[in-house]
C-alpha cells in the first residue's frame, strides 16, 4: 500500500466506528510529499461527506497565525516583544486583577503590578485567561454580564487579569489583544493585514474570518453527543463580529493549515514566497517564557471542554507549545502543537521536517475519540515517513 493508502484506510476504519462525525487530515512528509484524507459525514442530519476541501472553524489553530502577522510587525519595528503594549492598545495601561469575590459575590479588583507586554500575550503569562478553564472569571463574567469570546464583541475583551503580568501561565484571550496590537501598528484590520501578508502570500485560499459563499457549501457542522449520538448544531463564530478574533475567529481547509506550517518548517519561506525571516521563525519556535512552565488546564465549563492534561509541564513558543521530551507517537523533542475547540490538532517537527493536522467538528474540546484518532494518525505518519 502506499502511504495514501495508508492514511485512507485509517481514516475509514474511524469512520466505520462513527465515535466522531468526520475527520479530515493533511500532512507532509521529510521528503516533501504531500498527504490528505477525509472520511465520515461533516454534517450528520444531512448525511453530507467530509471531504479534503471541507472548511471548519480552526479555532485556536488561529492563534499561530495571529502571532506570525504580530512578527512581522515586531520585523518591522512597529511593535516591539518587551515593550508595553499599551504604547500601541493604550487600554491596556492600567488593568486590574481578580483577587477574588466579596460576600455579596462582587468582585474584588486590585491593580496590576507591571505592564503586559506583546511576549506575555503571545505566551499566554500576560494574565488574561478564558472562562472555560477558570471558574473566577466564569463567576466574574456572569456577575457583571460580559459575554464570551466567541460574541466577538467589545465587551467580551473587557476582562481583568488574573495574576500579575508575567507571574504565571495560564491559557486565555491574550492573542485576541494581540489581534487588536496588530490592527493598531499596521492601520488595518486584522483579517485585511493577514489576507495582505499571510494568507494570500501563503496560497491560503480558503482560510478567512468570513466564510465566503464557496466555502459555506463546504461548510462542516460543530456536533455535540447527544442521548442517541451525534447532533448537529448551529453553533458559530459571529457573522458579524465587532472585531476579528485573533485568538480563535478563522475558519479553513486542513490542506490550507498545513501551508502554513509548512512555512514554518521552511524557517519563514514556502514555494519561494517569504513571509517571516528565518531568525524571527527560530524565536518563535523555542520557549519564549524563562522559566515559566504550562500548568494543566481544569474544565470550568463542562460543554465547552473537558479537562485538558496534555498540556502540563509544556514549554510555549510565540505561538505554540513545544514539548521538552520526546513522544510516544514518534514526535522529536522541541516540537511544535497546538489545537481548537472544535477538535482539531496539530504538531510541526522541525527535527523531522514532518508536519500533520487533524480536524473533526465536535464538542467539548478534548475529546477522548478525537484524541486518540489524531494521537493514532500521528504515529501513522512517523511510521510511514
Amino acid at each position: 500500500m502506499t502511504r495514501f493508502e495508508r492514511i485512507e484506510a485509517l481514516l475509514a476504519d474511524w469512520a466505520g466506528r462513527g465515535e466522531v462525525a468526520g475527520m479530515t487530515v493533511a500532512a507532509v512528509m521529510p521528503d516533501g510529499e504531500v498527504l490528505t484524507a477525509a472520511a465520515g459525514m461533516r454534517d450528520v442530519s444531512s448525511g453530507t461527506a467530509m471531504e479534503v476541501d471541507t472548511v471548519v472553524w480552526i479555532a485556536s489553530m488561529t492563534k499561530a497565525i495571529t502571532a506570525a502577522a504580530a512578527m512581522q510587525l515586531v520585523e518591522q519595528g512597529k511593535l516591539t516583544l518587551d515593550g508595553p503594549i499599551a504604547d500601541v492598545l493604550p487600554e491596556l495601561g492600567s488593568l486590574d486583577v481578580l483577587e477574588g469575590f466579596g460576600p455579596d459575590g462582587t468582585p474584588r479588583l486590585r491593580p496590576a503590578r507591571g505592564a503586559v507586554t506583546l511576549r506575555q500575550l503571545l505566551t499566554h503569562s500576560s494574565g488574561f485567561v478564558y472562562d472555560m478553564w477558570n471558574a473566577d472569571i466564569d463567576r466574574y463574567m456572569k456577575a457583571t454580564g460580559t459575554p464570551g469570546i466567541i460574541s466577538c464583541t467589545e465587551k467580551a475583551l473587557r476582562l481583568p487579569l488574573v495574576f500579575d503580568p508575567g507571574t504565571a501561565w495560564d491559557y486565555g484571550i491574550g492573542i485576541d489583544w494581540a489581534g487588536r496590537a496588530v490592527e493598531a501598528a499596521s492601520g488595518m484590520r486584522l483579517r485585511d493585514s493577514m489576507q495582505a501578508h499571510l494568507l494570500g502570500p501563503l496560497g491560503m485560499v480558503d482560510t478567512g474570518f468570513a466564510v465566503g459563499a464557496a466555502q459555506r457549501e463546504r461548510l462542516a457542522k460543530i456536533h455535540v453527543r447527544g442521548p442517541s449520538g451525534l447532533v448537529a448544531t448551529k453553533i458559530a463564530v459571529n457573522p458579524q463580529p465587532e472585531f476579528d478574533m485573533g485568538g480563535g475567529g478563522l475558519y479553513g481547509t486542513v490542506g490550507d493549515y498545513l501551508r502554513f506550517m509548512r512555512m514554518i518548517l521552511g524557517r519563514g519561506a514556502l514555494d519561494g514566497v517569504r513571509v517571516l525571516r528565518e531568525d524571527t521563525v527560530a524565536m518563535m519556535t523555542r520557549n519564549a517564557m524563562g522559566d515559566l512552565r504550562c500548568r494543566a488546564m481544569k474544565s470550568a465549563l463542562p460543554g465547552s471542554s473537558t479537562d485538558v492534561d496534555f498540556v502540563d509541564g509544556m514549554e510555549w513558543g510565540l505561538s505554540f507549545m513545544i514539548n521538552p521530551s520526546p513522544l510516544p507517537t514518534g514526535r522529536s523533542a522541541g516540537s511544535l502543537a497546538w489545537a481548537g475547540l472544535a477538535n482539531s490538532y496539530y504538531w510541526i517537527d522541525p527535527k523531522r521536517n514532518i508536519a500533520g493536522v487533524y480536524a473533526t467538528q465536535l464538542l467539548p474540546f478534548n475529546d477522548a475519540a478525537a484524541i486518540a484518532q489524531f494521537t493514532e494518525f500521528e504515529a501513522a505518519v512517523y511510521a510511514l515517513a
